[in-house]
C-alpha cells in the first residue's frame, strides 16, 4: 500500500492528511494551531518559522496514527494560504514577517497599482505588499532576494528548491492567467528586481522537487521522495471536493468565504470582481472571495458568550430576514465589492431584537449574502451551479446549510472529509507519483460525499429574496459613508 501526505497551510492552522493512494481513505491526520499577528490597523502577519513549527507538529501527529506506516508515504502535495507576501534574504531567510491575504494596510498601495496596470488588482494580493514595503520597511525591502508565496516557501523546505505553480502565482497580481506565465510588464511596474526574486512555475502534472534530507528528519519522513507542484487553498479545496467538472461549484465556509469552479477557458471580468485563478489541473478556477465569513459569526460568539452550537439553536427558532435586522459583515473591509476600508454594522435593529438568536442569524444571513453577491457575479460571466460542493469549518452548521440551500437556490453536497484543501494536496501528490494527470486522478479516485443532501425550500424564497434585497441596498448605503 502506498500512501500520500497532503499539507494544508492555513491561516488559523496547519493540517496533514495521510491517505491510501490507490483507494483514497484517510489514514492518518494531524493539526496544529496558528495565530494571526496584528500589529497596526488593517495589517495581519505571520511568521514563517511559525508555520513550518506548525507543520512538524502536525505531519509527525498524523504518521503516528494507528494504520500508518510513515515508510510507505511516497509522495507530498502543498496547499498554502493564497496572496501571502514571503520575502527572503540571499540566505532563504525571512526579512520580514509574511503579510496576508487579510491584510489591508496596502489599499493605497493596491489603487495605484490598479491605476498603472489598468486592471483591479485587490489589497489583500500579493503585488501591492511589495511597494508598501519598500515604502514603509526600506531597509527589509533592500535585503530582498526572493518572494514567494505561502505554499511555496513550504516547498522550499521541503525540498530546497524554489518554485510555485500557476494557480496560486494567479493570485499575485503578476501572472499572466491567459497563458499561464509570469507578466513580465506587471512585475517591472510592481518593482524593477522582482523578476529576479520570484520561482520558476512547475509543470501541473510532474513531480516538482524530491524531499531534502534534513526535512525529511524533522518530519518522520524517507529522504527522496516526490513533492507535487502544490497550489492555494483553494486550487486544492476543488480537488478535495472533486469539483473538476463543469457545473460543480465550491463554497468554502472559513475565515474568508469563497465560491469557485472549473473552467476550459479564463474567466476575465471586466469589473475585477471575479478573480481569474489557473487551477491545479491546467485549467482555470473563476473565484469569488469575501473576506468576512466565520469571522463574522465568531464575532457574534465572543459578544455573547455562547457556543455557535447554542446560538444556531437560538437563530433556527427565528424567522428567514431576522425580523428585518441586516449584519453587513465587512469587518476586516471587503474584496467583493471593492470596499477595503468598509465596517460592519448591525442595521434594522428596534426593541426586544438584540436577541443572541437574531443577531447570530442576521450574522448567517449577511455573511451567505455577500457571498451570494459575488456568485451572480459569476453567474453573469457564464459560471453557473448545477450543485454546491460546501466545505470548510462551518459547513457542518445545519441552519447554515440550509441557507446556503435557500439562498442559492441549489442543491448541497458535502465531502465526507472536512479537510478538503489537505486532502487535494495528498490526491495531487498521488497523481503526479503515480504519472497520472490531476484531474484524471481525481475523476479515478473520486472523494467520497456524505450521504446527506440539502435541498433549497420553495416555501422560503420569498423570504430569503427580500432579505437579500435589503441587504444590498442597505451595503452600497454603507459603503458610501465609512
Amino acid at each position: 500500500m502506498t500512501l500520500a501526505l497532503g499539507i494544508d497551510l492555513g491561516t488559523q492552522g496547519a493540517k496533514a492528511l495521510v491517505i491510501d493512494a490507490d483507494s483514497g481513505r484517510v489514514l492518518g491526520r494531524g493539526s496544529a494551531p496558528l495565530a494571526v499577528d496584528v500589529p497596526r490597523p488593517g495589517a495581519a502577519e505571520q511568521h514563517p518559522d511559525a508555520w513550518w513549527a506548525a507543520i512538524v507538529h502536525a505531519v509527525r501527529q498524523a504518521i503516528a496514527c494507528d494504520g500508518v506506516d510513515g515508510t510507505r508515504i511516497g509522495s507530498i502535495g502543498v496547499s498554502g494560504q493564497q496572496h501571502g507576501c514571503v520575502v527572503l534574504d540571499a540566505a532563504d531567510r525571512p526579512v520580514h514577517p509574511a503579510k496576508l491575504w487579510c491584510d489591508t494596510e496596502c489599499a493605497a498601495e493596491a489603487a495605484a497599482l490598479s491605476a498603472a496596470l489598468g486592471r483591479r488588482v485587490p489589497a489583500g494580493f500579493t503585488a501591492p505588499k511589495l511597494p508598501w514595503m519598500r515604502m514603509h520597511r526600506p531597509e527589509a525591502f533592500a535585503r530582498i532576494r526572493r518572494v514567494m508565496l505561502p505554499h511555496d516557501w513550504v516547498n522550499l523546505r521541503l525540498t530546497g528548491d524554489a518554485f510555485t505553480d500557476a494557480g496560486d502565482a494567479s493570485g499575485t497580481g503578476w501572472l499572466d492567467v491567459s497563458t499561464r506565465t509570469y507578466d513580465r510588464a506587471a512585475m517591472d511596474r510592481v518593482d524593477p528586481g522582482l523578476h529576479a526574486w520570484v520561482p520558476r512555475i512547475a509543470l501541473t502534472d510532474a513531480v516538482a522537487g524530491t524531499l531534502r534530507a534534513e526535512a525529511a528528519a524533522e518530519l518522520g519522513l524517507r529522504a527522496g521522495i516526490a513533492v507535487a507542484p502544490g497550489s492555494g487553498d483553494n486550487m486544492m479545496s476543488a480537488l478535495g471536493a472533486g469539483a473538476v467538472d463543469h457545473g460543480l461549484l465550491v463554497v468554502s465556509l472559513g475565515t474568508s468565504g469563497t465560491v469557485f469552479g472549473p473552467a476550459d477557458a479564463p474567466v476575465i471580468d471586466p469589473e475585477g470582481l471575479v478573480a481569474a485563478f489557473c487551477d491545479a489541473t491546467g485549467r482555470w478556477l473563476p473565484l469569488v472571495c469575501t473576506m468576512n465569513c466565520t469571522v463574522v459569526t465568531e464575532e457574534v460568539r465572543s459578544a455573547f458568550g455562547l457556543s455557535h452550537d447554542r446560538l444556531t439553536e437560538l437563530a433556527a427558532a427565528e424567522p428567514s430576514g431576522a425580523h428585518g435586522v441586516s449584519f453587513l459583515p465587512y469587518l476586516q473591509g471587503e474584496r467583493v465589492p471593492d470596499w477595503p476600508h468598509a465596517t460592519g454594522a448591525l442595521l434594522g435593529v428596534r426593541p426586544g431584537l438584540m436577541r443572541p438568536g437574531v443577531i447570530y442569524r442576521a450574522a448567517l444571513e449577511g455573511a451567505t449574502f455577500a457571498l451570494l453577491h459575488g456568485a451572480r457575479r459569476l453567474g453573469a460571466l457564464g459560471v453557473h451551479a448545477r450543485e454546491l460542493r460546501v466545505v470548510g469549518g462551518a459547513s457542518r452548521n445545519p441552519l447554515w446549510r440550509q441557507l446556503l440551500a435557500d439562498t442559492f437556490a441549489a442543491p448541497l453536497r458535502f465531502p465526507a472529509e472536512p479537510e478538503s484543501a489537505a486532502l487535494g494536496a495528498a490526491l495531487q501528490g498521488a497523481a503526479v507519483a503515480a504519472g497520472v494527470g490531476v484531474a484524471e486522478f481525481v475523476r479515478a479516485h473520486p472523494p467520497a460525499m456524505l450521504p446527506e443532501r440539502v435541498h433549497p425550500r420553495h416555501e422560503a424564497a420569498a423570504a430569503t429574496a427580500e432579505a437579500f434585497a435589503r441587504h444590498e441596498a442597505r451595503a452600497a448605503a454603507w459603503a458610501s459613508v465609512t
